[in-house]
């Protein structure tokens, strides 16, 4: 509405005359004057409502009768006297159907708004379709939106642009909805919807229907909709009824009408009634499946007892349908098959031929428990079973109410009469290949040979397997044969009681020794229980020596080696003995039997170098990328094996630097694989350049018993030991061999022992009266007391090992003569002064003595389950 207005619309002359614009110029000047003088209409008079403005120039929305209402008329009166009650206009002076419909669709998406920036455009909206010509002739959306702030004329004229575009797009003129039940079958089917507009959406109501959530009522839209129908407890037929429900404001052609007799019409949404669609499916005929399972009433049935069977009937799908209000009566028929020698095994239908000891039959009409008439008796002892039956053709004319047939299936209840049945295992071990000292199981599949594994009180009969893992004699594999050979030794005999047929590990078995291992299981009656025994045909032995029963528990290879010089000259040679033990007497002769695999043939022998430094020669080395000097093989055979000294095994380093000896053997089914350490200090030797530098490497006693005398001994190398140089020898303990190595306090310290050139130098003895582990530590000094070389704590080759008595020393294997060295290379020297390889040779020689034998004891030790690792300690020192 623009203020002030002149005439209502039935008495303005029509726009554009000279009369027109004064007469509007006069209402305009009237209407200014009588606002100073005149008050509100009354209370139902329409007041202003949302907008900008006042009484005298208003934009905006009217409220009237507890809505918003917009004014049609731009040149009447304003709205002030007593406004009627609206009326639902679906025809208005010469408003086309859709531009009914839009501003039907305006005023009732945004009429009600609180925002004045949304009323206000409604408002030129509803003026700019209502009352085209004059709001053109004003001026149009220019004129109008001055009547706004300023600084909110652009969103009220956003806005307008909005509800012109929506109007456009989706103002309808007729809204419909149509909607329609299917159903897929007795219960699942869809609701489907369709209305006009695609946006419209409603609440739709179901009955004897839920949607896929459970729930019975969801507001929808356009679409289908999964429904599961829920018919009436024991119909025989339902329908699925749907109801849709829509508001019906802003749709469709017509508004409401506000009229005050001589003054201005207002407009608003039209009040049509909300729409209302219904839609029902056809006639669904239903169907209900009885289910029966059953427990014998005695578990025990004496011959000439009666048999009775306990019926617990359900319904599976549906409910028990009834028609005329009385249960739908359903036959059913049991028949009682037996007698067998053993439990039958449970099965969906009885087996062709079966005994058969005779039918009964029951009339049901409603779900729960029923009991067998009892007309059958025990005719002789066996394994009896119920089988129940329900025919859909045997059901006369209330066979249309059953959805299928029911038979249970055959051989679900146990009887007490049984014929013994005969337990047996086929078993697997576990560790193909295993070591010494391994902990290994087997894996037994147990079942019944002659039938089916009894069951008693509903549970199968338990039974006892005993396995024992026999060594077997000699090295070779075992032969196949149905008695253990009297020369077989029995290292474990363990349990497994089984529960029926299927898969069990048994018990742990440790296996100390090299060699095969196999197992052989059994039953015997004389160990099972009392009450099993009868259940129990007769005793049974696995058969020994099956290739898949056994273990090769591979021999662990010692492998034991020491180069002849560790100095050697460039282009000189070197020499190496390898002592190779723990190999099978007939290794590399067995070739093999099909499953366990023939002998690897050789020992390989690489030698690895040069490193600028032997800090480089880690246990952890990769050896992949390493320079090799050489390989040499020897056989894969106990030993000893002097390699260096003929040309096809010749080791002739050319570049100054450290080189290592590693010995490596692949493994076979027989011997387990072994690779010597890179770290390994019996395995190096070096070839200096100009200066070698001072370093020191160490050997303390490995093993001794409490009281029993023990030292170190440390090998001083290099090109130039300082003068005035001294060792000291430091050992502390003895500690828990569990704890962490701590060198703190020394119970014994060496005196100062004076190195004047390369050499080896000893601690001095000591001992100590209880066990535990003693750690040594060396220093080097120079004559200023600066440390050259130190050991390091807790370093296993300086690591003493005092038990509780003492360890018990290998003989001495018989070592063969060293080979001469060929006449045309010098071999040793490498860079030591004359004077010290001369003074210094004898010390070697013992001192290399001495260490040898305490490597040897070690190496007892590590057979005897010691793990040594290698001193780290020494390449630090050799690194100084």
């Amino acid at each position: 509405m623009s203020l002030p207005i002149s005439a209502p619309p039935d008495t303005m002359p029509p726009p554009g005359r000279t009369s027109t614009r004064f007469a509007a110029m006069l209402t305009i000047l009237l209407m200014l004057i009588s606002g100073l003088f005149f008050i509100p209409t009354p209370a139902q008079a329409a007041t202003l409502g949302v907008g900008y403005g006042n009484e005298d120039l208003w934009l905006g929305s009217f409220s009237s009768h507890g809505r918003q209402a917009y004014c049609m008329d731009l040149d009447a009166l304003p709205p002030w006297g007593n406004t009627q009650h609206p009326e639902l206009k679906t025809t208005l002076d010469s408003l086309s159907a859709t531009e009914l419909a839009r501003l039907n669709y305006v005023m009732g998406r945004w009429g009600e708004s609180s925002d004045p920036n949304i009323t206000a455009a409604v408002q030129m909206y509803v003026w700019d379709v209502a009352d085209h010509g004059n709001y053109v002739g004003r001026g149009g959306d220019g004129h109008f939106i001055t009547r706004v702030p300023a600084n909110v004329q652009g969103t009220v004229l956003g806005n307008l642009a909005a509800m012109r575009d929506a109007a456009a797009a989706n103002a309808t003129v007729n809204p419909s909805v149509r909607m329609s039940v299917t159903m897929d079958d007795q219960y699942q089917g869809q609701l489907t919807i369709s209305a006009n507009p695609g946006s419209l959406s409603g609440v739709v109501s179901l009955n004897h229907a839920t949607f896929s959530d459970g729930s019975t009522s969801a507001t929808l839209g356009p679409g289908t909709h999964r429904i599961v129908g829920i018919p009436p407890e024991g119909a025989p037929e339902y329908r699925v009824q749907a109801s849709f429900t829509a508001s019906h404001v802003g749709l469709g052609a017509g508004v409401d009408l506000f009229y005050t007799p001589g003054e201005q019409r207002i407009l608003a949404s039209a009040s049509f009634k909300p729409l209302l669609v219904t839609a029902q499916s056809p006639v669904i005929p239903l169907d209900f499946q009885p289910v029966i399972e059953t427990v014998v009433d005695a578990k025990f049935v004496q011959a000439g007892d009666v048999f009775t069977d306990k019926l617990n009937v359900t319904v599976t799908k549906h409910s028990w349908i009834k028609v005329n209000g009385s249960a739908v009566p359903v036959l059913a028929e049991g028949t009682l098959y037996g007698p067998f020698d053993a439990q039958p095994a449970e099965a969906n239908a009885p087996p062709e031929g079966g005994p058969v000891l005779g039918t009964e039959s029951l009339t049901l009409t409603h779900p729960g428990n029923y009991v067998s008439p009892g007309t059958l008796t025990a005719p002789e002892s066996g394994f009896y079973t119920w089988v129940w039956k329900i025919d859909k053709t045997k059901q006369g004319a209330n066979a249309k109410y059953l959805t299928d047939s029911f038979a249970d299936r055959f051989g679900r209840v146990a009887e007490t009469s049984a014929t013994p049945f005969q337990p047996e295992a086929v078993s697997q071990a576990n560790g193909r290949l295993v070591t010494p000292g391994d902990r290994v199981t087997d894996t037994i599949t147990v079942s019944s040979t002659n039938g089916a594994w009894l069951k008693h009180n509903g549970e199968p009969i338990p039974v006892v397997f005993e396995g024992t893992a026999y060594q077997v004699p000699g090295t070779l594999p075992p032969v196949r044969g149905a008695e253990v050979p009297a020369g077989a030794v029995p290292i474990g005999t363990v349990q497994v009681t089984a529960t029926g047929p299927g898969e069990y590990e048994s018990p742990e078995v440790v296996l100390p020794d090299a060699g095969f291992v196999t197992w052989v299981w059994e039953v015997k009656k004389s160990s099972q229980p009392e009450w099993v025994r009868l259940y129990l045909a007769a005793d049974w032995q696995d058969e020994y020596g099956i290739n898949i029963e056994s273990h090769s528990v591979r021999w662990p290879l010692t492998i034991t080696s020491e180069v002849r010089e560790y100095n050697v000259h460039k282009n000189g040679r070197a020499f190496d003995r390898i002592t190779v033990t723990g190999f099978p007497d007939n290794h590399p002769e067995f070739t093999g039997d099909g499953y366990w695999g023939p002998d690897e043939q050789e020992l390989e022998h690489t030698v690895y170098g040069p490193f600028q430094t032997d800090a480089e020669l880690t246990d952890d080395l990769d050896l992949s990328d390493t320079p090799v000097l050489t390989r040499i093989t020897t056989p894969a055979k106990n030993g000893v094996y002097d390699i260096g000294y003929t040309d096809e095994d010749r080791i002739q380093p050319t570049e100054a630097g450290y080189y290592v000896i590693v010995t490596r053997f692949a493994g076979d089914d027989r011997v387990q694989p072994f690779t010597s350490s890179p770290a390994d200090i019996w395995e190096r030797f070096y070839v200096p350049g100009d200066e070698q530098p001072v370093s020191v490497i160490t050997q303390a006693t490995p093993v001794a018993g409490v009281g029993e005398e023990f030292d170190d001994a440390a090998l001083v190398q290099g090109s130039k030991v300082p003068a005035g140089a001294y060792l000291v020898f430091r050992a502390y303990g003895p500690h828990d061999p569990d704890a962490e190595p701590v060198c703190e306090a020394p119970f014994f310290t060496s005196e100062k022992i004076h190195v004047t050139q390369a050499g080896i130098y000893r601690s001095g003895k000591t001992s100590v009266d209880r066990a535990g582990h003693v750690y040594w530590v060396e220093t080097l000094y120079d004559a200023t007391g600066k440390v050259i070389a130190e050991g390091k704590c807790g370093a296993p080759g300086e690591t003493t090992v005092v038990t509780e008595t003492p360890p018990e020393v290998p003989p001495v294997p018989e070592q063969p003569g060293l080979p001469e060295k060929p006449s045309e290379l010098a071999v040793t020297g490498g860079g030591f002064p004359w004077l010290i390889a001369a003074g210094g040779v004898v010390a070697l020689l013992a001192a290399g003595v001495t260490l040898w034998f305490g490597r040897r004891l070690a190496l007892l030790r590590e057979r005897n389950g010691y793990v040594r690792e290698e001193d780290t300690g020494i390449e630090d020192l050799m690194n100084q």
